[in-house]
């Protein structure tokens, strides 16, 4: 039986990278199929098979492959994977889209249908730093995507969510059924600090839907320390410049570091609407709680009083109110992460293995 996985694109390093990478651990001799690579931005796969489509050979495809979206959906549909009996998509956008033999079984793994072609699209467009005519001709390419990205759902034999927020997107956008498996993470690095420091924690990939810039009026208003950690696009350094001194920008950080930062953090700040929402599991990995807005995949991880706290608004008068009155003692890290094991990289190895195995003899 030839597997082969499909990604969107490697460029940067965020929660659908670490599925990724738990799927080539299980399959090492899978080929990976992407619209373009960046090995200086990834480096782990250098030694990879990895196989770029067409766009990676184009002038900048690789640096400004924004100009090239257009033509994803054609270059997706190019990949030859005739010799597959089995493939995997780790998708948020393009990899479902590919051809099959017709006998070929197509196992999508779903963190979301596309943000900016569906959920988020108006936001995208507005957000975007383009003139008002150049947003406008967006918005016909926006929706000729959307048509190929409803179409192409009908290429995969069966769909996984990661979490039940994604699960009723691909119900309501896909009109498919699907079944959960929560991604992995590897709690065995994480770990349970006896002492607790003096600061918040934020961070990840930045992006404008991640409302950093809410946890930022925030701690400008309370003076208390925060640490961000994770690198961003060119308007993330004019968010910083509205910081004051108590809020420390770590930039990229390593692994190392990392867990360092969650272990002695008094709480981790969650304000944005999440797929699932890996960073919050590390910080319960570290048997640190979670302030979480009360949305998104936070509700399915986030246990009010016992891992965290959720509130109720997308606001920094909400989120204010939640760490006012947060108490960095009135936990027991302990049971946090007793609670974040259940989502450890072997349980979700075992569950996928499962499932493909189930369904490839169910073809």
């Amino acid at each position: 039986m030839k597997i082969a996985l499909v990604h969107d694109y490697l460029v940067q390093d965020g929660g659908a990278e670490k599925v990724l990478d738990v799927f080539h651990e299980m399959w090492p001799d899978a080929p990976i199929f992407v619209l373009f690579y960046d090995k200086q931005g990834i480096p782990r796969y250098a030694n990879a098979d990895v196989r770029e489509s067409f766009i990676a050979q184009l002038p900048l495809g690789r640096k400004k492959y924004q100009w090239y979206l257009p033509i994803m959906p054609r270059a997706t549909e190019l990949y030859d994977l005739s010799e597959f009996d089995v493939i995997i998509s780790s998708v948020s956008a393009f990899a479902k889209g590919v051809n099959k033999r017709a006998d070929a079984v197509h196992i999508s793994y779903c963190h979301t249908p596309t943000r900016y072609l569906w959920s988020d699209s108006d936001s995208y467009i507005r957000d975007l730093k383009y003139p008002f005519f150049v947003k406008a001709c967006i918005h016909p390419l926006i929706n000729k995507l959307r048509i190929w990205d409803k179409e192409s759902t009908h290429r995969v034999n069966f769909f996984i969510a990661n979490s039940k927020t994604v699960q009723d997107r691909i119900s309501f956008y896909y009109e498919r059924e699907s079944d959960i498996i929560h991604p992995p993470i590897d709690v065995r690095n994480f770990y349970v600090s006896p002492t607790v420091g003096d600061y918040f924690l934020a961070g990840g990939r930045i992006a404008a839907y991640k409302r950093f810039d809410l946890i930022i009026d925030v701690f400008n208003r309370l003076q208390y320390p925060l640490k961000i950690f994770g690198t961003g696009p060119s308007w993330w350094k004019d968010i910083q410049k509205k910081a004051k001194g108590n809020i420390e920008f770590l930039g990229r950080v390593s692994d190392e570091e990392k867990y360092d930062l969650y272990s002695n953090a008094k709480a981790y700040i969650h304000p944005q609407v999440e797929d699932f929402g890996i960073t919050p599991i590390e910080s319960m990995a570290s048997g640190r709680p979670v302030i979480a807005f009360a949305k998104g995949g936070a509700t399915e991880t986030v246990i009010p009083g016992k891992t965290g706290v959720l509130f109720s608004e997308q606001t920094w008068e909400s989120l204010l109110d939640a760490v006012i009155n947060f108490d960095a003692h009135n936990w027991n890290s302990e049971d946090i992460r007793a609670w974040a094991v259940q989502f450890d990289a072997v349980r979700f190895k075992k569950a996928m293995q499962a499932y493909v195995a189930e369904k490839v003899n169910q073809r």
